[in-house]
């Protein structure tokens, strides 16, 4: 949003400059005025990491979602499918959509597609954008096109 703002004050301010028209100047300027704002607003809510590993376990271990998932990445990373399944379900447990897609992608890489399909139904039941498009007519889980969601 804030680079298209930034966009058209741009367009709106050069084509104001060389025609000389002083009200598409100030048009720009209002413009930029609101993509400044709106950028700084966005800043304050940027997905926020974790700064250690500590940081994201302690995290974990009170509850946060994100926390959870990125706990649960580490241990499927270094091969501990169980405590990545413990973590996701946690996850879950929040109703976090993120941890329903990350869940059906660890029981697809174990059991295959059919087995995921529950996951990755209930990531798409709570919104998950990906996991929505599992189940359009002659997708993967939706070949026939009587899977609907």
């Amino acid at each position: 949003m804030t680079f298209f703002l930034f966009l058209v004050a741009a367009v709106f301010s050069l084509v104001g400059l060389i025609t000389g028209n002083g009200s598409l100047v100030k048009v720009g300027l209002w413009i930029w005025a609101a993509g400044l704002l709106t950028g700084f607003l966005g800043w304050g809510r940027r997905r926020r990491t974790f700064g250690s590993v500590e940081e994201a376990q302690a995290a974990a271990e009170a509850g946060n979602p994100q926390a959870l998932r990125a706990v649960a990445a580490m241990a499927k990373l270094s091969g501990d499918i169980d405590k990545a399944e413990e973590h996701l379900h946690a996850a879950i447990a929040t109703g976090d959509k993120e941890a329903m897609w990350d869940m059906g992608r660890l029981v697809e890489e174990r059991d295959g597609l059919a087995a995921s399909e529950p996951w990755f139904r209930m990531a798409a039941e709570n919104g998950h954008f990906v996991a929505k498009r599992f189940f359009r007519k002659g997708s993967a889980l939706n070949l026939d096109g009587n899977n609907p969601l």
